[in-house]
């Protein structure tokens, strides 16, 4: 039985970022069908790394793994950016892989690329992006207006866009993975709290988070103090699992509002044997108490985190998890906390929203609006004192009904956010799709690095003329490359600077295409055995180099001699013993340092002869008549 091909796009399913999580849960469950050939291409990964070989399924970066394109890429921040999202090969992937059905899973500027695509209306597609505050994002909405099936992560979203009249928006949550996620007994808890040295009476208070400035730290550490000054009876400390080397500084802020430091607690990481413990915060490159190595201890980051069933025993150390921020597309360590049966303070703005549905079984966190510069996106400030007041609640719910509360909120996030519910939409979504009957033949629009720019006054139109005119695109004032370029000429980048990176991208990306256009023409007979002769016109000219081949073959016996000419011609070479493979002429074939290599470029032929250079192209064979016969020649066909 066929099976239907999907294409996911988003951050690898190994990485320990929501968007990964999402891909890890997901794809395991819909591998597990045995319905689908499933690609993941992974965000900001290099293509053939060997982490990528880990997964069961078929796992392909976004990222070259030539040093020298990779290397061109990086130095320019938006071209670098773009592409570890996909928009540098995400046409090859598609060409490549044939997928039936694609959904592309990240924040809108990660995925809004595909959009415009050929291919994206031709096989059944998805956007699934995360939206976190109002009004909703311009590109988002245009967006909107473009993709037939378009998923937002909460419901904050996805009712402000149905309001607006786009009834093809509609919810999809990302997905978590109940299997290690879960409440430990009593008694393994507290074996828990002993080996990490921590009271088995403290009242702890966890917030899981990357230290991201859209987390409301200041707003925590203060209704933390509020609440220590109010209940000085109760030993409550702050467990603070995130980085302290990036983001707020945590340290200065809670000197600053007066909290002793031993009560607030991290999660450190071994960098060398991997092991983890929870303690108070003593700076970073501490002694590991596993191994004794002196200073190999960091707190969690991205790029050095713990496990799932290691960061189970975090949630389990807790007695409450509180989670103020300003805005979020779903906010994952809510619904873990959920899954291990805690108490969830949650600010209640956008996903927060969802999370404080009566039926959650949350306590709701007030705040005050503010407006984020730039954007004039409305924001959520969490209030101190509702903090401190929803932590007084907690304790003073009695220990049977604060149990329940916990059931109640697991069985909820159970039901919208678990693999097997979240899975079983995207399966459906999946069978419903027709198998693609779409060609996959993409034909890139070849760059023009010579186009002829007019002089225009106004900066931002000249900018559109550089990507219509050089690169073959068109962008609108919403384009990411557009505000990059924008913002350089305000820093005081010259004119003439910019366009002319704008034509060494291009002649990069034509050499690019071109070494792949004419590997395609050849056999893997390897360039130390291979000649190229090139004559594009006229049939004379062809007919009077044949009497040229067998000489070259002789010379060359161990070599198979290619010809290049216009394939309207070929016809004259059919059957000449001589020639290994007619191929057709491109210009390119000009550039002999394409063809026989430069630096790391190895080229594609060992020897290449340009006659039609001097024949063609610049008359300098007359000679006035007096150069002598350096050998004779006898035309065959």
């Amino acid at each position: 039985m066929k099976k239907k091909k999907l294409l996911f796009q988003s951050d690898f399913a190994l990485a320990k970022t929501g968007f990964g999580r999402n891909a890890r849960a997901l794809l395991t469950y819909l591998y597990k069908t045995g319905k689908y050939e499933i690609t993941h291409f992974c965000c900001g990964m290099v293509d053939g790394v060997e982490d990528l070989q880990r997964t069961p399924w078929k796992s392909i970066g976004t990222l070259p793994n030539n040093p020298s394109e990779l290397e061109h890429i990086q130095r320019d921040p938006h071209l670098a950016r773009s592409a570890s999202y996909g928009a540098h090969s995400i046409d090859k992937i598609i060409e490549q892989e044939k997928p039936d059905v694609y959904i592309a899973v990240q924040d809108i500027w990660g995925v809004d690329f595909a959009i415009n695509k050929k291919w994206f209306n031709k096989i059944t597609s998805a956007i699934w992006t995360t939206l976190d505050s109002l009004p909703i994002l311009p590109t988002a909405v245009q967006a909107a207006e473009k993709v037939d099936n378009y998923w937002i992560w909460s419901d904050f979203a996805t009712k402000e866009l149905n309001k607006m009249g786009y009834s093809n928006a509609k919810t999809v949550h990302g997905a978590v993975d109940d299997e290690y996620f879960f409440k430990l007994d009593e008694n393994e808890r507290l074996h828990l709290r002993h080996s990490f040295g921590i009271n088995p009476n403290d009242f702890i208070i966890g917030f899981v988070f990357r230290n991201q400035l859209r987390k409301s730290v200041p707003n925590l550490l203060e209704g933390f103090k509020i609440f220590k000054n109010k209940n000085p009876q109760v030993p409550a400390k702050l467990l603070l699992h995130t980085s302290f080397t990036e983001g707020w500084s945590i340290p200065k802020l809670s000197k600053e509002y007066g909290i002793e430091p031993q009560d607030i607690l991290t999660t450190y990481l071994c960098k060398s044997c991997g092991s983890f413990t929870v303690q108070d915060y003593k700076g970073e490159e501490g002694p590991c108490r596993a191994c004794g190595d002196p200073k190999s201890i960091v707190t969690t980051s991205v790029g050095h985190g713990i496990g799932e069933r290691q960061l189970n025993q975090v949630y389990n150390l807790m007695d409450v998890y509180c989670h103020p921020f300003t805005s979020g597309g779903q906010e994952i360590p809510i619904q873990e906390a959920k899954l291990t049966e805690l108490i969830t303070l949650v600010t209640n703005y956008s996903c927060g929203e969802e999370m404080c549905k009566p039926e959650a079984n949350s306590l709701p966190l007030e705040w005050f609006e503010y407006r984020e510069h730039g954007t004039e996106f409305k924001k959520a400030s969490t209030n101190p004192n509702s903090i401190a007041k929803q932590l007084r609640k907690v304790i003073s719910i009695k220990p049977k009904a604060r149990a329940d509360m916990g059931k109640k909120a697991r069985d909820w996030t159970l039901k919208n956010f678990s693999p097997k519910s979240v899975g079983k939409i995207i399966e459906e979504f999946i069978d419903k799709a027709p198998f693609s009957d779409f060609n996959f033949k993409l034909e890139e629009k070849a760059k023009n690095p010579d186009a002829e720019i007019p002089e225009i006054s106004d900066n931002g139109e000249w900018i559109k003329s550089l990507y219509k005119e050089i690169l073959n695109r068109d962008v609108n004032q919403e384009d990411e490359g557009y505000l990059y370029w924008m913002q350089e000429i305000k820093k005081g980048a010259s004119k003439q600077s910019i366009e002319e990176y704008f034509r060494n991208v291009a002649r990069k990306e034509n050499s690019e295409k071109n070494k792949k256009d004419l590997e395609e023409l050849l056999d893997d007979e390897g360039r130390e055995n291979r000649i190229l002769y090139v004559i594009p016109e006229t049939e004379r000219d062809l007919y009077l180099s044949t009497g040229l081949f067998k000489s070259i073959k002789n010379t060359y016996p161990e070599h198979n001699l290619y010809v290049a000419t216009n394939m309207k011609h070929a016809h004259i070479l059919k059957g000449n013993e001589n020639v290994h493979r007619t191929i057709p002429y491109s210009p390119q074939m000009e550039d002999v340092l394409l063809l026989e290599g430069r630096g790391e470029h190895k080229g594609f032929f060992d020897i290449v002869f340009l006659p039609h250079v001097n024949t063609q192209k610049i008359s300098n064979f007359s000679r006035n008549g007096r150069d002598k016969i350096a050998f004779d020649i006898k035309c065959t066909t």
